[in-house]
């Protein structure tokens, strides 16, 4: 594609030197580089401890093991989200209940999660789209009534805050972040949980590799169930370089992101999503909304510009059928799944390109007008 939809801003030369220190130490797993990386991205969060994993998919997971959330709970679910933040609770033995979207938006609406909680319900699993930070006092407070676990899926929303407070950050709510290539800092594949409490911490790595403790003499003393979900020293490198450039990346990102609003608003028919005062979005990806969303893809894609949807309405995909829903049955994250599309967004994109993105999708939109 002449203009990707994503280019991970990943340097060679400045990561070169310590990979080759990992090389030559032999060291490949759960060495200094890893400890680096999870301390410096807890301060970047503002937390006392982030955990590494293999993907924010696997952070998830962890997080409801360790919780203890399965068979016979039920957990709440942002239902315009990747498939991933499902089939952890499916895969905990627990049922996901999905929630619609807010209207007009790609949040979670609060009043409808409200009209789905039971006795069942033992946690709240909340998506922050795109970056948009969903986490607010309100939620907190409104699921600290009902005592549920918030988690925050904040896959997207590394350096994103709300309210002054940075996604992964809000008190007793565990957040899990994504490093896939798409995402604002990237270590191929990899996650992590972000906390501020110490024995949660403390189970999380515990879990994170095999439920072993150190044993009374040599060896490990294997005291719970555990899985091996642990982010590798090269990975933790290419993490490191991006983290400590974090403020450059999101400003970079968030100046792309005014470059598309000011010039998409004089499109009428492209609806924006912007965000509120006292809001910083990292734009892990700029969403719009269009009609007619799969024609704009593929005539993006004959002129070289890749895009692609939003995301998926979790209740529409045939894996949940089984749990009684059809598609359409949540309104809301049915039409985002059907509308939104998604623009490149590329470190240090030109002027140049942006005006050819947005020339393309005022010529196209023009064009199915006349």
């Amino acid at each position: 594609m002449k203009i990707p939809i994503i280019r991970p801003s990943v340097r060679f030369d400045d990561v070169a030197a310590d990979i080759r220190t990992v090389l030559d130490s032999g060291i490949l797993t759960n060495g200094p580089f890893l400890a680096q990386f999870e301390a410096e991205l807890a301060a970047a969060v503002g937390v006392r401890h982030a955990v590494a994993t293999t993907s924010a998919t696997t952070a998830m997971h962890l997080v409801l093991a360790a919780a203890e959330i399965g068979p016979g709970d039920e957990v709440l679910v942002s239902d315009f989200t990747f498939p991933a933040t499902g089939n952890v609770v499916v895969e905990r033995g627990a049922v996901p209940v999905l929630v619609d979207c807010e209207p007009g938006g790609f949040r979670l609406d609060l009043d409808d999660a409200d009209r789905r909680v039971t006795a069942k319900t033992k946690a709240l699993l909340v998506v922050d789209p795109f970056g948009q930070p969903a986490m607010s006092t309100e939620l907190l407070e409104w699921a600290a009534a009902r005592r549920l676990l918030v988690i925050e899926d904040a896959a997207c929303a590394l350096g994103s805050s709300r309210e002054g407070v940075a996604c992964g950050a809000w008190p007793e709510a565990p957040g899990c972040f994504s490093f896939h290539p798409r995402k604002v800092v990237t270590t191929g594949e990899g996650g992590a949980v972000t906390t501020d409490d110490d024995e949660f911490a403390a189970r999380l790595r515990l879990l994170r590799s095999h439920g072993g403790a150190p044993g009374p003499a040599i060896g490990l003393s294997f005291v719970a169930h555990g899985f091996n979900y642990r982010m590798s020293e090269l990975q933790a490198v290419l993490g490191l370089d991006q983290l400590r450039r974090l403020d450059a990346i999101r400003a970079d990102r968030q100046a792309t992101a005014a470059r598309y609003e000011k010039r998409l608003g004089a499109i009428q028919s492209v609806g924006l999503v912007t965000p509120p005062a006292g809001e910083e979005w990292s734009y892990q990806s700029f969403v719009v909304l269009v009609d007619e969303r799969d024609d704009i893809v593929t005539a993006l894609r004959d002129l070289g510009i890749e895009t692609t949807l939003g995301t998926y309405a979790l209740h529409a995909q045939p894996v949940f059928g089984p749990l009684g829903y059809a598609p359409g049955d949540l309104p809301e994250s049915f039409d985002r799944q059907q509308r939104s599309l998604t623009l490149p967004l590329l470190p240090e994109m030109t002027s140049e390109q942006v005006d050819e993105v947005i020339a393309a999708i005022s010529a196209i939109i023009g064009a199915r007008r006349a």
